[in-house]
């Protein structure tokens, strides 16, 4: 955890000026293995291209409304084109496709901030819209994830079941070693086609039912209720009494405690050195999944943009949860009755190089989070 002196990442330079840079950049390296400068006083910066937002902008009616009413405008153009796109007579399902992800974009944003910066708004107005936006993303996540499993479990089971490599000439423990892969391969291989053959009649089948059931939601009339909600946020944001025109401390106290708990959660993850394929563990880093991705929506709201220095981190746990699942859907067809020994085997062998997956995913998460020397400091 951080020690107590070192300045969030989610309250602004007090002294910078509007669309100016603090003069002490950040770091600019944000890949694997970077950390974030810290100035004397071991507070870690944060980097922000625009510059931070000024301390005496941080109002709900200087930052929160423009925010959320910029969401709900997104929200409902990424529903007029998906409106277009989704026509009969037009063949444009990578658009559709696209605008149905720009709806969610903006619905989980919408959701995110109602939870983080709830206080400052009208408490049951903003519970009972971010529970239906939650349900309106979920809906619509279905498919696409469906799809993306399938493909990543095609690609890995082709992978496990190409041909080996040549083995050099001349050493025999390369040359058995060979040969045993080989073995392994080959009866890999009488399973893989039927494996592959019954995930994709699997995930096909619920990717099918997902996308009736998301073409049911959007013409119910409840999701009718969500957009009107959402096109009256767009142009009146229902605020807390008294706090349209609070300082500062009404939307950095809240982004802190989301700041806090994301470190928190992180904190408690398991370390690197436990027994590999205990899948108990996942719940806790999905848990933490989602809270980095609250404490990114308010960084947006307080700073004005995302923090770069979290993007590697996000994109591991995202690889973590696309692991999983995908282990778990060949978990599940193993399952399933009267199948064949050979495809059961190659069920197994794809949940175990699934599982492995999760654990790289891990790896490179530990890698890109920006706090690790924190972490490790007493």
């Amino acid at each position: 955890m951080r020690r107590p002196d070192q300045q969030t990442t989610t309250r602004p330079t007090p002294d910078a000026a509007p669309g100016t840079t603090p003069d002490t950049p950040p770091a600019e390296a944000t890949g694997p293995g970077t950390r974030r400068t810290a100035d004397a006083g071991g507070a870690a910066r944060s980097p922000d291209p625009a510059g931070p937002r000024p301390a005496g902008d941080l109002t709900t009616e200087a930052a929160l409304a423009p925010y959320l009413r910029g969401q709900a405008a997104e929200f409902l153009r990424s529903l007029r084109l998906h409106h277009e796109h989704s026509a009969p007579a037009d063949s444009g399902g990578h658009d559709a496709a696209a605008a149905t992800r720009a709806l969610r974009r903006s619905a989980r944003r919408i959701s995110g901030s109602l939870h983080t910066f709830r206080a400052a708004l009208d408490p049951l107005w903003a519970d009972q819209l971010r529970a239906e936006l939650a349900w309106l993303s979920g809906i619509l996540a279905r498919e696409h994830a469906y799809a993306n499993r399938l493909t990543r479990l095609v690609e890995a089971l082709h992978q496990l079941s190409g041909p080996a490599l040549p083995a050099a000439r001349g050493v025999r423990a390369a040359g058995e070693s060979a040969t045993s892969d080989a073995q392994g391969r080959a009866a890999l291989g009488v399973g893989a086609a039927r494996a592959g053959a019954l995930l994709e009649r699997r995930l096909t089948l619920a990717r099918t039912r997902s996308h009736s059931a998301a073409l049911q939601a959007l013409g119910s009339s409840r999701f009718h209720a969500v957009a009107d909600a959402v096109a009256l946020l767009a142009s009146d944001v229902p605020l807390a009494p008294g706090t349209a025109g609070r300082t500062a401390e009404a939307l950095l106290e809240p982004a802190e405690r989301a700041e806090q708990r994301l470190l928190t959660a992180v904190a408690a993850l398991p370390p690197d050195d436990t027994e590999p394929y205990n899948e108990a563990q996942d719940a806790a880093w999905h848990q933490a999944r989602l809270l980095l991705r609250l404490h990114r929506y308010a960084h947006e709201v307080v700073l004005g943009a995302a923090d770069p220095a979290l993007t590697g981190a996000g994109h591991a746990l995202d690889l973590h949860r696309d692991a999983v699942e995908a282990a778990g859907a060949a978990a599940a067809a193993a399952r399933t009755p009267r199948i064949a020994p050979a495809t059961a085997y190659a069920l197994g062998v794809l949940h175990a190089d699934q599982r492995h997956e999760v654990e790289a995913a891990r790896t490179v998460f530990r890698e890109t989070w920006p706090y690790a020397a924190a972490l490790s400091t007493p």
